[in-house]
């Protein structure tokens, strides 16, 4: 029999200093370009649902904390949770302000009560994961009525398979075996189902991409990922997409 062929999620352990920097010739490179267009993003969302008042905000699959290490600027109170132990040390050691909450816990098992926190974060992970329902029902359940769960991951076609797959492996050298699988890609539609069964309602849902210039081509022929790329959200969402759900109100 064949055997099964498993998410390489313990790459993410050797990442080390990659996380912030060096790194071009390795995807997290891209994932570090990504950010710096979702961040704004998410800092807006935020600001016109819930104005300026600090919020208790949860990252999970939070890595290297790039995400909450920037959101704990806006003066929140931030929680990063992961199964990575060599990734959580680096996200501890790059919060500028020490006061990011960092535990080693399973998304699938959160260790918070119900309604803890007014925003949940899961940006690039429930692609990572065999039951991402489960995660989404987790997620749902320690946010707070009128919460928002903000997600980013990559919809499941041909060509997500050869530009996510395949195109990442031939453009950008250092790329760990089975970053992503296939399987594991979750279609809008189905994402949505998952949220509607547990009180999450969609917010917004667009594609994000990076843009056709003169940093991509150059990635392109070099494999190495330019500090200056840039990714940018499109009104379609065939390969990578972001977005955000609304907690039912009771």
């Amino acid at each position: 029999m064949e055997k099964k062929v498993k998410i390489n999620n313990a790459c993410y352990d050797d990442f080390g200093k990659r996380w912030y920097e060096e790194g071009n010739d390795h995807p997290i490179a891209l994932l570090r370009a990504e950010n710096r267009a979702r961040l704004p993003w998410i800092n807006r969302i935020i600001e016109e649902h819930f104005g300026t008042s600090p919020l208790k905000i949860l990252d999970v699959g939070c890595g290297g904390g790039l995400v909450c290490n920037e959101l704990i600027k806006k003066g929140h109170a931030v929680t990063g949770v992961d199964l990575s132990l060599p990734s959580l040390e680096i996200a501890k050691e790059r919060d500028s302000t020490k006061r990011v909450n960092y535990l080693e816990a399973n998304a699938l098992e959160l260790p918070f009560e119900n309604s803890t926190f007014d925003i949940v974060c899961s940006m690039d992970f429930l692609e990572h994961v065999e039951d991402p329902e489960r995660a989404v029902k987790e997620s749902s359940r320690v946010l707070k009525p009128n919460g928002l769960f903000f997600f980013h991951t990559f919809n499941r076609n041909f060509l997500s398979y050869l530009v996510i797959i395949k195109g990442v492996e031939w453009f950008v050298r250092k790329t760990p075996k089975n970053l992503h699988l296939y399987n594991l890609f979750i279609k809008p539609s189905e994402l949505k189902e998952m949220g509607a069964k547990n009180g999450l309602y969609p917010g917004s849902l667009q594609g994000l991409s990076p843009k056709c210039s003169l940093p991509l081509l150059k990635m392109l022929l070099t494999r190495r990922v330019p500090p200056n790329l840039e990714f940018q959200f499109t009104s379609s969402s065939p390969c990578g997409y972001s977005g955000f759900f609304i907690k039912n109100i009771k």
